[in-house]
């Protein structure tokens, strides 16, 4: 399994960016997939996680309402659109697949994903 993220940045505050990750797995629709985001000196931390379905999606406080988490199987592609950014936002974004074939709430844990993505960096500057 190859996770691969694109689409990182500089952006000014309130700007847009969006962020994907293609995913070099059989069966991609078969996974719950998630967002995360590690900023210097801090631990890395849960954004948005979406079902394998698409249907159920999950974010953080901080970013509901400005960060949308979608997928598309045909291409094995997770993407997150990030508006309204600010730039408590300036993180490595990574990208992140959970093998388990059970549960169709997609976890917000980074204990629970099996495999991650290498990052991709978005600044974001007032």
């Amino acid at each position: 399994v190859q996770l691969q993220a694109f689409g990182g940045g500089l952006v000014q505050a309130g700007g847009s960016l969006s962020v994907s990750c293609a995913a070099s797995v059989r069966a991609f629709g078969n996974y719950n997939m998630g967002w995360f985001r590690q900023a210097p000196g801090k631990e890395r931390e849960f954004v948005a996680a979406i079902s394998r379905s698409g249907r159920m999606t999950r974010y953080a406080d901080s970013v509901k309402g400005r960060f949308t988490i979608s997928r598309d199987n045909a291409k094995n592609t997770v993407y997150l659109q990030m508006n309204s950014l600010e730039p408590e936002d300036t993180a490595v974004y990574f990208c992140a697949l959970d093998l388990n074939l059970v549960s169709e709430v997609a976890s917000m844990r980074t204990t629970d994903y099996d495999y991650w993505g290498q990052g991709t960096l978005v600044t974001v500057s007032s």
